[in-house]
């Protein structure tokens, strides 16, 4: 008999389908229905309890106290069991399973046993991958995007069909190429990484009118957020090194410069209510056993309102892969509780923590302290109480809007990387298109990872046959392009068209968790496919790339018989309308390149194990990001065209920031490649000061062309001269700017002195180095210098 299962009936039968464990999965019958939170008065009733007598849904009590009832009513071992992604409950005082694990990187994913989709709730909207959407710099399409998320998570939980706690977003720096997951991530920039970080954890568990709640601990949450994956990490499997026994050997200037900067936006500025721990090793320590970074950094400097959970079954890698101290599986539980982990996704928590207990190496204590943390993020939730957001249903799932928002996210992040005029396409005057490639057809590829059922696909074919008659051609079989056997009828199909769109790149065999690349070219035969095409084509032929991490497409840039390329990444449910709106000019492209794309032989000069961010120029080693890479780019960092012209117009609003110290205040060496540039006072540790003082900005973009158009306003500073080992330049702030023809547009920027000019010396110092910063604003043509002076 079919029955409609409420978000609680979910968790109860998810968690004993749940990987690691072994136990029998509940009967329908065994399922209680129709109960959205826990302290239900009927819910209790129904199991011979009476609500009145459990303090811990007493909502006149702070929800630690309540937390502190409930843990305190549960038996050691039923405490264990709690603390494993799949919590069994503790059915005598009335709390039923729960399952932590949901994910939500671009929309409601069935990655993780905490969501399914069925007839029930047959999908949920599919947005692009995060690269792309951070690739359109629109910090308000960000939070828009994740608010659509948290609505139709929250809908799915009320249906049955999903948890309260999502592990998303993936906050990890792009640091080379060719890491398989660099689809899930913001991009290459710390900054850019942790604002996109810091919003979208916002959007999707902020609750409208409680952002002024004193106490963080007791701020409603919509649906709880993860900041991952901590720290450092970004190899899957390259060359025979995998994750699960990487060591990353970091300098402290690179850690607190790159790798942390995005966590601490994502937990302090974003509130994050949890963060995770990655499998790798940093400095010869699991991140997951390291106290400095889990305990003294996330939950102490940083104040995590939150729980911290581990990347899924790292205790076990540490033990069986690692084989970390030689540890026994009660030494390592004992090690990683102690260090701060509060939550195990994986079982050795609930199999060895009573054990270790036993052995004396823990206290009941440490237990009760994580399961204070995560009930009271739960309780926030509304997971025991009811939430506002109870009349969210399945007409707030794939609703007209939030599929228009999908589109509109893979329009506003595409990038325009060459064209010659011939784009926008018209459509009055081309009749027949030629769509060849791969991805032509492209459908479940669009999605990329971490992606759950879609509301729908519109594949690149039906996007285009909305402007033309369309002849399909595959070119190659699929991406690997192992032989040149279909490239003929792709040339057949060229010389008949009006316009040839070629729709090329890579995919999750290619790209993808556990999957590094080990070059930057396309696969197979793709470059010959797209040579041979260009050259049998009757009319204009459109590149598209629809991949992550860069590709050398130099051939193709160089090549005049190639018109124009288009970087489309991997564009979601509704990525085919988006590309051939672009094509044909319904949407002007306005986005920017997220990543600086190398040439081919870039991967020879520097090993993925590497993790230095700067150049070594006795051993050719190039440097990493566009922030230290000192060699020739196929396209830069922030690269992008449109089809109209911008011009910008900049007024500073201060360029002397005279700064007093006490007798307290000290000054800080630099090293100078020339004595001559070193000041009196080189540098402040930012510690040391208030950090009050301000610049800023206004820029007027003007729209010069004849077609509307949106503009990325991209702000960098760059560090006085002389100073050794600091970045070319970094991103302070950006906005994207709607500009319409022959019109204008301002916008003003306001820049913390301590936050956008400060660097990180050789020492692990972060400090405000006195001297001319260089405000650029663009490609550098427009700039203007802020000076800082120290006195006393």
């Amino acid at each position: 008999m079919a029955k409609t299962f409420t978000s609680l009936s979910l968790i109860v039968s998810v968690a004993f389908l749940a990987i690691c464990t072994a136990r029998r999965p509940p009967l329908v019958s065994d399922v209680p229905v129709n109960y959205t939170h826990v302290c239900e008065p009927s819910r209790f009733a129904k199991q011979g309890l009476d609500i009145a007598e459990f303090g811990y849904c007493d909502t006149s009590q702070s929800f630690e106290k309540r937390a502190k009832d409930l843990i305190d009513r549960m038996t050691l071992e039923e405490k264990v069991l709690q603390l494993g992604n799949s919590a069994d409950g503790a059915s005598k005082i009335g709390l039923p399973p729960y399952e932590w694990w949901s994910e939500a990187l671009h929309g409601v994913s069935d990655t993780g046993p905490g969501t399914n989709f069925d007839e029930v709730v047959p999908g949920a909207t599919s947005f692009p991958t995060v690269l792309l959407t951070t690739a359109s710099f629109n910090q308000s399409l960000w939070k828009r995007i994740g608010e659509v998320v948290s609505s139709e998570a929250r809908a799915m939980y009320n249906l049955g069909k999903s948890g309260l706690t999502f592990w998303s977003p993936n906050i990890n720096v792009a640091r080379d190429p060719r890491w398989g997951r660099i689809l899930e991530t913001p991009g290459e920039d710390p900054f850019v990484v942790g604002t996109y970080g810091a919003i979208y954890v916002r959007a999707l568990q902020d609750v409208e009118g409680t952002l002024n709640t004193t106490d963080l601990n007791s701020r409603p949450l919509k649906v709880a957020a993860c900041c991952k994956h901590y720290t450092a990490y970004d190899i899957e499997d390259w060359l025979g090194v995998d994750r699960f026994h990487f060591d990353a050997r970091v300098t402290e200037q690179d850690m607190l410069e790159t790798f942390q900067r995005p966590f601490e936006m994502c937990v302090r500025d974003g509130d994050a209510s949890s963060a995770m721990c990655s499998f790798n090793r940093v400095n010869g320590i699991p991140v997951c056993a390291d106290k400095t970074l889990l305990q003294d950094k996330i939950r102490g400097q940083w104040d995590l309102h939150g729980y911290i959970v581990s990347d899924c079954d790292s205790i076990e890698v540490m033990v069986h892969g690692q084989k970390w101290l030689g540890d026994t599986q009660e030494d390592a539980v004992s090690q990683v509780l102690k260090a701060g982990l509060d939550l195990d996704c994986g079982d050795y928590y609930p199999k060895y923590l009573k054990s270790a207990l036993m052995q004396g190496q823990i206290s009941e204590a440490e237990i009760d302290r994580s399961l204070k943390y995560i009930y009271v993020v739960l309780m926030r939730l509304g997971y025991f109480d009811g939430s506002p957001f109870s009349s969210l249903g399945k007409k707030d799932i794939c609703s007209n809007e939030n599929i228009e928002l999908a589109a509109e996210a893979a329009r506003e992040g595409i990038v325009l990387l060459k064209n010659n005029g011939t784009l926008p396409l018209n459509s009055s005057k081309l009749k027949k298109l030629a769509v060849i490639g791969p991805h032509a057809n492209a459908t479940k590829a669009m999605i990329g990872n971490y992606a759950g059922i879609p509301c729908r696909y519109v594949s690149p074919i039906e996007g285009f046959s909305a402007f033309a008659e369309v002849t399909y051609e595959m070119g190659c079989a699929d991406v690997a392009c192992k032989n040149d056997s279909l490239i003929f009828p792709a040339m057949e199909a060229a010389r008949e068209a009006d316009a040839t769109i070629l729709m090329v790149g890579l995919d999750l065999s290619v790209e993808a968790e556990g999957r590094d690349r080990v070059d930057l070219l396309l696969p197979g035969y793709q470059t010959q496919l797209i040579n041979q095409v260009a050259k049998a084509s009757k009319g204009p032929v459109i590149l598209v790339i629809m991949a992550a991490g860069c590709v050398d497409i130099s051939f193709a840039k160089n090549n005049e018989l190639i018109q124009a390329i288009l970087w489309a990444g991997y564009p979601g449910q509704e990525g085919g309308r988006a590309i051939a709106d672009i094509a044909f000019g319904k949407h002007n492209p306005g986005g920017r390149l997220p990543l600086t794309w190398y040439r081919a032989e870039y991967v020879d000069a520097v090993p993925m194990t590497s993790m230095s961010l700067r150049p070594v120029d006795e051993f050719g080693y190039p440097g990493r990001t566009y922030k230290f890479f000192n060699g020739s780019t196929v396209y830069p960092f922030g690269y992008g065209l449109s089809y109209t012209n911008f011009s910008y117009k900049i007024t500073p609003s201060k360029t002397t920031l005279k700064i007093k110290l006490n007798k307290y205040q000290h000054c800080n060496n630099l090293n100078y490649t020339n004595y001559d540039d070193k000041p009196y006072c080189p540098a402040v540790l930012v510690e040391d000061l208030s950090c009050e003082h301000e610049f800023g900005l206004e820029a007027t973009v003007e729209n010069a062309g004849k077609m509307d158009g949106s503009e990325v306003v991209m702000v960098y500073s760059k560090p006085p001269t002389g100073i050794t080992g600091t970045h070319a330049k970094q991103v302070i702030g950006f906005e994207r700017v709607f500009v319409p023809a022959g019109g204008k547009n301002n916008v003003k920027f306001t820049f913390n002195a301590c936050k956008s000019l400060a660097i990180v010396d050789g020492r692990g110092n972060k400090v405000l180095p006195s001297g001319l910063h260089k405000i650029m604003v663009g490609d550098a043509d427009v700039s203007f210098l802020v000076e800082v002076q120290f006195y006393q």
